[in-house]
């Protein structure tokens, strides 16, 4: 019986190993994605970092915070998905990096429900917001678009919001 124990933890050790080795291999050199390969038998359900909200029952809380797509405003550099610049004027994204999943979501929709306005609307994943180089773990960060669509006013910075897989 005691040796069922050791054995799962060597089994994790191994896992949680060949998951930083892979991580160490991505092209942006990023830690490992604790959202993916062996981080993913490990998480909670309720781990805001790695959900994986598909429609329905409300979805995940989030803060959605404003981002400038376009080269030479806020949002820095071209796109993780496409490497390239958005339009302000284009429903896309940023995921906070467990969100964003390894890449996983990119050019996927979400649905993004205001808490404020109630309304919602669909988006497309286009980039990271990089929680280990500042961007809180909680962050949905949208083009201009996306908060007139929303019905909510830009200079507010950051709302409340829940957001899910669509």
């Amino acid at each position: 019986m005691s040796s069922r124990p050791a054995f799962l933890a060597v089994l994790v050790f191994l896992l949680q190993v060949s998951s930083r080795a892979m991580a160490r291999r991505h092209h942006h050199g990023h830690d490992p994605d604790p959202c993916r390969d062996a981080g993913s038998l490990l998480r909670h359900r309720d781990d805001h970092r790695c959900s994986s909200p598909h429609g329905g029952g409300g979805g995940t809380r989030a803060v959605m915070t404003v981002n400038g797509f376009r080269k030479g405003e806020d949002g820095g550099g071209p796109s993780e998905c496409d490497g390239r610049f958005h339009d302000d004027g284009e429903m896309v994204v940023a995921l906070s990096t467990g969100w964003y999943a390894g890449g996983r979501r990119c050019h996927r929709p979400i649905r993004i429900t205001s808490a404020r306005t109630g309304r919602s609307v669909v988006a497309r994943v286009v980039d990271e917001c990089d929680s280990r180089h500042g961007c809180r773990n909680n962050i949905v960060d949208t083009s201009r678009a996306v908060w007139d669509a929303l019905g909510l006013d830009t200079k507010v910075g950051e709302v409340p919001v829940t957001w899910s897989d669509a």
